[in-house]
């Protein structure tokens, strides 16, 4: 999880959160993987571990993460399937329409936009 910003705009546990999706959907947190423990995360981010078990505490209620006694909190085998769907329909409902009027605002089209995913490769 190594360098985080912390941004105000939204809840340190929220940030927390989504960076821990992040990770899982890149496959850096693998299904049956360890999330770092509440503490390790508490000390070396300088937080308090209650905004980490908060963060820890949205993902097993989503499901994507299961503690096991004594052992920690670790990820479930389905968590990649179920952030990848929520995440596309995500997208889709809430940035896709900006980036679609973005889009048309500038007047590109679709061959343009095509063209352009060849430069950058």
């Amino acid at each position: 999880m190594s360098d985080i910003q912390w941004s105000d705009g939204a809840p340190i546990y929220r940030q927390l959160k989504e960076r821990v999706i992040a990770m899982m959907l890149d496959g850096l947190l693998k299904p049956g993987e360890a999330l770092p423990s509440v503490r390790q995360v508490a000390a070396e981010y300088q937080l308090n571990p209650i905004t980490v078990s908060r963060a820890y505490q949205e993902l097993a209620d989503e499901g994507l993460v299961e503690k096991r006694r004594g052992l920690g909190m670790f990820v479930t085998e389905e968590a990649a399937r179920k952030l990848r769907s929520t995440e596309r329909e995500r997208f889709l409902k809430e940035e896709w329409p900006a980036v679609v009027e973005r889009i048309q605002r500038l007047g590109l089209s679709v061959e343009e936009l095509l063209a352009s995913l060849g430069n950058d490769r």
